[in-house]
């Protein structure tokens, strides 16, 4: 099946109070980057992320968001300094014989002291919250793989209907070069009866200027090879996978193909067409960086 490189992706996993929330945005991209934010106590897993992505995303940039949330506050807990609680008491007491003040210091206000009662996180089970974040980033791997697929399969019937209209195109080049040919004949015999008037030339010599002319602007190999791009190409849409780059190389020999036609073409009708099949393999070109 063949895959856009654009989508999106969300989940949530929950396990009692905990709650992770993983969000996957890809867009196009030339290789596979991979861009992973994580709460700063989880950095550690960033390897295992872009690792596990692997699974889902051969190419495109991808952006993940991942938050943790824990209602029960089981991962924090309140922690009393007692050496220096003592420290700050030792020296308001000392203040307070120096400058004659009343000794007045209650718990409450040694409690408020700066670090003598701070929240401290505890260790975290590293086995539990891994499972709890690839279960996460396998539902949100699975959306954006989903929807991945759902326009990719768009790009395939666009990109199929632009190759129909190029065979469309090479079939007039190859049904107008005989008539040009044809045409030149008759137009060259017209020409050299009015310059020599009533006297008389040998056809073998028209006839070897006419063979000179059509192997000028003959295009035989350039619309067979052309025929075969085609079909390669839609052959590798129909069978499916990661083959956003063989796509691309096609499409680049395409042109070179339609340049050569467009040079040699001695003919306005011609000249048309072939510009008309460089327009519909740019816009082939374009849709082409969208998939995987």
């Amino acid at each position: 099946m063949i895959k856009s490189m654009t989508g999106f992706g969300r989940c949530e996993s929950h396990q009692g109070d905990r709650k992770i929330t993983v969000e996957i945005k890809a867009v196009n991209h030339r290789y596979f980057d991979v861009s992973v934010k994580l709460p700063k106590k989880f950095s550690f897993f960033e390897p295992a992320v872009r690792n596990f992505l692997k699974d889902y995303v051969q190419r495109g940039k991808v952006d993940v968001f991942l938050t943790y949330e824990d209602f029960s506050m089981a991962d924090t807990a309140l922690k009393y300094n007692e050496t220096l609680a003592a420290e700050y008491l030792k020296n308001f007491r000392r203040m307070a014989d120096t400058f004659g003040l009343e000794d007045d210091i209650r718990v409450s206000v040694l409690g408020r002291c700066p670090e003598v009662l701070v929240m401290e996180e505890q260790e975290i089970d590293e086995k539990e919250i891994w499972a709890l974040m690839q279960e996460a980033l396998k539902g949100a791997c699975g959306q954006l793989v989903s929807s991945r697929e759902k326009e990719g399969e768009s790009l395939r019937e666009d990109l199929l209907d632009k190759l129909g209209k190029m065979e469309e195109n090479v079939a007039l080049i190859e049904k107008r070069y005989p008539e040009i040919v044809e045409e030149y004949r008759r137009k060259l015999e017209e020409k050299v009866k009015e310059l020599l008037a009533d006297a008389q030339i040998e056809d073998s010599r028209i006839a070897a200027e006419v063979i000179l002319f059509a192997d000028k602007i003959c295009t035989d190999e350039e619309t067979v090879r052309l025929k075969s791009h085609i079909s390669t190409m839609a052959e590798a849409l129909k069978k499916g996978g990661a083959v956003g780059r063989k796509l691309d190389f096609i499409a680049q020999e395409m042109n070179r193909e339609a340049n050569t036609i467009l040079s040699k073409a001695n003919d306005l009708a011609t000249s048309n067409i072939a510009i008309d099949l460089k327009t519909e393999i740019e816009r082939l070109r374009e849709q082409i960086q969208n998939i995987e």
